[in-house]
């Protein structure tokens, strides 16, 4: 689900912003993605930090989101990138450390255990390669949430579920007051992929992506992979999502409407639809929106206490920078991102930034019990799985994308959606 927890999808490039844009032979430059309020709160920081240090300035070039994509791999490939890189870790950021364009910073953070030991300790799985760090972990998290429904579970007379059987059970209780037990924008396949990554994690435990990660031999083909698979076929068959969610989007919201407007019980979705569901509908979310963490799967190996999706958002330094570009980088990453005021710039956007104590920060906000739970959720989670989209090269993730829509609609066995996934495994 690559760049969709935080900045709207677009396709146009935005112009140079911001203060240091003629200072950068002396300075250091920054690009990252439009968007509000995100685009804001990054300004302020870079601001802050330029009239802190006036002869070392950041100038910074915003994106939307597509165009930020290819221009930052032909910038990379030309050997013209910024000195400061924005992204998503994972499989992206493998690429460019295997083309050598990236600074490994695995000394840089020896050198100050503060500056690792602040920041979410599972937000750095993404940003490191073959034990090393080659990325800051940087923004907010966005965990993928189980939300449900309040007043619907009261009127079936049920409670959220905290095992995957109680699950299964839930979905005749709702079908049978015409209730769909799963708000489900299948047609966006992404979606379909969080309830996988859960039960991969919940079943075989995080080693099992870990394997897929690898590119090791027959990874998908593993047992606790095919009962994963198996199982949410089980919950298709069994009418456990909405009637037509093959065809449903979510970038149109219309998977959230059909929790809010009592169509449907549940929804597994992200972090950030709690905002976009607010601006909505308002008394839904203050008075019947309920949250969860996944449910348990018996004889599972996963840590009830795992979550998946977006462990934050991840800046790199460019190989070819120059030392003095590299110094101004490292002190602004080091000293002004995600410093108190940016911390407290996220929260008041309703998000939780990626840092330990965070949460002191919330305050009397109107959402402090869902950004407490998103704050527990991530801060403790003893595995945060990045996104399989994120996690994967690019190709890799459009394969998967394409079987996992097929796996839903049962076009596919598990086996076949294994034999698939097992021939892209490591590309």
């Amino acid at each position: 689900m690559a760049g969709i927890p935080l900045a709207g999808l677009s396709l146009a490039a935005c112009g140079s912003a911001g203060p240091g844009s003629s200072s950068a032979s002396t300075g250091a430059t920054y690009w990252s993605l439009t968007g509000q309020p995100q685009e804001g709160i990054r300004q302020a920081t870079v601001e802050r930090f330029n009239a802190a240090n006036p002869d070392s300035t950041i100038a910074t070039t915003v994106f939307q989101n597509d165009a930020y994509k290819t221009k930052i791999k032909t910038a990379l490939g030309a050997g013209e990138a910024p000195t400061i890189i924005y992204g998503w870790g994972g499989g992206g950021l493998r690429t460019y450390v295997q083309a050598d364009q990236v600074e490994d910073l695995t000394d840089w953070f020896a050198q100050d255990p503060q500056l690792k030991d602040r920041l979410f300790a599972s937000s750095f799985a993404a940003a490191t390669v073959d034990q090393k760090i080659y990325a800051v972990p940087c923004e907010a998290v966005a965990p993928i949430v189980l939300f449900y429904n309040k007043a619907l579970f009261a009127k079936v007379g049920v409670q959220p579920p905290k095992t995957w059987d109680e699950v299964l059970a839930l979905v005749p209780a709702f079908n049978s007051q015409g209730i769909a037990p799963f708000s489900l924008g299948g047609q966006s396949r992404w979606t379909n992929m969080m309830w996988l990554e859960f039960l991969f994690d919940r079943i075989g435990g995080p080693e099992l992506f870990e394997s897929i990660y690898a590119g090791n031999k027959d990874a998908w083909n593993a047992p606790a992979s095919l009962q994963a698979l198996s199982e949410v076929q089980k919950l298709v068959k069994a009418n456990g999502f909405i009637k037509g969610f093959s065809s449903i989007t979510a970038d149109s919201n219309a998977d959230q409407a059909l929790l809010y407007s009592d169509k449907a019980a549940m929804m597994l979705h992200g972090a950030w639809t709690y905002a976009q569901m607010k601006d909505s509908a308002p008394d839904f979310v203050a008075k019947d929106l309920g949250f969860v963490n996944f449910p348990t799967v018996t004889g599972g190996k996963g840590d009830p206490s795992n979550t998946v999706g977006n462990p934050g958002q991840y800046l790199s330094i460019s190989a070819k920078a120059s030392d003095t570009e590299k110094d101004v980088a490292k002190k602004f990453l080091s000293t002004t991102l995600l410093d108190t005021t940016e911390q407290k710039a996220w929260i008041d956007s309703g998000n939780i930034p990626v840092v330990n104590g965070s949460d002191s920060l919330i305050g009397d906000s109107p959402d402090a019990a869902w950004l407490q739970f998103v704050y527990q959720t991530s801060s403790q989670a003893s595995t945060f799985v990045q996104s399989w989209d994120q996690a994967l090269s690019p190709a890799s993730a459009e394969v998967l994308l394409d079987n996992i829509a097929k796996l839903f609609q049962l076009s596919i066995s598990p086996e076949q959606f294994a034999t698939s996934m097992n021939a892209v495994l490591g590309q």
